[in-house]
């Protein structure tokens, strides 16, 4: 991801990388190491997106949002609202109500997290992105202050009623996120 944007040149397509990680806690760039609360032996990775420390594991869906900014004549914000939104309106059409929280990037259900959003955005290409939990094991996060947040519970799809695998939830959740990109260039 870092040597594709590193590579890239004004006529490079935009891509999305849909995947699921072995076990890792991530730390964003000003994370605060402090939001590592117990050591479970899973590994600890410094990254150079925005945000806090976060869990990533098998049956969690993450998609890197590999993006010309300024082709695409989109501003973070903007690009942080249409992920969210992909997110939410996939849970929508699955009769899920999800929203966004004001100061805390990401969708939740309630007061529960079910997506979390890291992004890097470096001569106005972006890379990172979101991840959706779809159908993992939550356990890892009671090991955490998700997002830097104490307490902060965390959901998935499988147990708001929507029964997709993983690579299900991310065909979906690409469909919908293309959506709201080209939606937002216009």
């Amino acid at each position: 991801m870092i040597d594709f944007t590193a590579a890239r040149s004004d006529s490079t397509a935009d891509e999305l990388w849909c995947c699921e990680h072995p076990p890792v806690f991530t730390l964003g760039q000003a994370g605060r190491a402090e939001h590592l609360l117990s050591d479970l032996g899973i590994p600890l990775v410094k990254s150079d997106r925005g945000g806090q420390i976060t869990y990533h594991g098998p049956g969690q869906v993450v998609i890197y949002v590999l993006l010309d900014l300024s082709r695409r004549r989109l501003k973070v914000r903007a690009l942080v609202s249409a992920i969210e939104q992909a997110v939410i309106e996939l849970l929508a059409a699955h009769g899920v109500l999800a929203e966004r929280h004001a100061g805390a990037p990401g969708v939740y259900v309630g007061a529960a997290k079910v997506a979390a959003l890291g992004l890097r955005v470096r001569r106005s290409y972006s890379y990172h992105g979101v991840s959706l939990n779809v159908d993992m094991e939550l356990s890892p996060f009671a090991a955490i202050n998700p997002c830097g947040f104490p307490g902060l519970p965390v959901t998935q799809t499988r147990d708001l009623g929507i029964f997709l695998t993983p690579s299900q939830a991310a065909m979906a959740l690409a469909e919908h996120l293309a959506v709201q990109l080209e939606c937002r260039q216009q």
